[in-house]
């Protein structure tokens, strides 16, 4: 096996770690608890990588990293905690997979990217597909889920094209342990002021919250990170579609969890806008300094 297939094989394992936080989350963890669910699934991960890098932020990247990582992990996990819990799996997944959709525009106004008419073609015809996953069933699909969801694509977006503008000057396992870790400083004691004390968890909980820390956190963002430097974007955005197929057939699988006929194509619309929207690559305008 060639070191480029290896490299694209575990880059493309993680949005299929992701896409299986959904149903995870929603049959095993407890809904009330999105601060503390998210920052049990941030510090323990940080501090290992932590542990095992032992290297901290210097200079401008302390604000830097606390900015990204608030972005990209600490909101970012509530949010997706939120929707996990109150969205049924595919549902969830498919919304969060407009996230390459809201980096083109922001790579246009934060990165001066022009991106090719057919790049804004797929974000239409990607919010066309949200407009039908979520407005086909007002009744049954939960608002604040629905809301916590596109939120959520909204920062984690933002903090990538940040990321990719700022340039990190380590490699993936040290920038993942520096978020990570910030990630769950910022959000342990706003979970013990808000929600208290971690209640008592049972064995499926607490393999739950093992599952989400070290598999689909801590290694998931030292391979994704990785693979962002080393692989085209336009790559790693295709293998994001693994993100929402897996949250599909997982709640399938595991939860009896079926879409609608019109919830089905709008889904299939959002992918569809997805990959017209990963057809070609942003060209750079003007290389601003790191």
């Amino acid at each position: 096996m060639t070191s480029r297939l290896r490299l694209l094989l575990t880059t493309a394992i993680v949005p299929v770690f992701w896409g299986s936080t959904y149903v995870v989350t929603r049959q095993w963890l407890p809904a009330d608890l999105p601060l503390t669910g998210a920052a049990i699934r941030a510090l323990p991960a940080g501090l290992i990588l932590l542990a095992l890098t032992r290297r901290l932020p210097r200079g401008a990247w302390w604000w830097k990293s606390a900015l990204i990582s608030f972005l990209t992990m600490g909101g970012f996990f509530v949010l997706v905690y939120v929707s996990g819990s109150r969205l049924p799996s595919g549902v969830a997944a498919t919304l969060m997979a407009s996230g390459p959709l809201v980096m083109v525009v922001l790579g246009r106004l934060l990165l001066r990217e022009r991106a090719p008419l057919m790049a804004y073609v797929g974000a239409l015809v990607g919010i066309l597909g949200v407009a039908l996953l979520a407005g086909s069933a007002i009744a049954t699909l939960d608002p604040m889920g629905v809301a916590a969801a596109l939120t959520g694509v909204l920062t984690s977006s933002l903090g990538y094209v940040l990321t990719k503008r700022w340039r990190p000057p380590v490699d993936s396992l040290t920038f993942s342990a520096w978020q990570l870790t910030l990630a769950g400083v910022m959000l342990a004691p706003v979970a013990l002021a808000v929600e208290g004390p971690p209640p008592p968890l049972g064995l499926p909980a607490v393999l739950g919250f093992a599952y989400m820390g070290l598999i689909a956190t801590g290694l998931a963002y030292v391979l994704w990170f990785r693979g962002l430097a080393a692989l085209p974007a336009r790559t790693v955005g295709i293998l994001g579609l693994l993100n929402p197929l897996t949250g599909v057939l997982l709640g399938a699988a595991v939860a009896g969890e079926m879409l609608s006929p019109l919830q089905a194509l709008g889904a299939a619309v959002i992918l569809l806008g997805v990959g017209l929207g990963l057809m070609t690559t942003p060209r750079v305008l003007r290389r601003r300094p790191a």
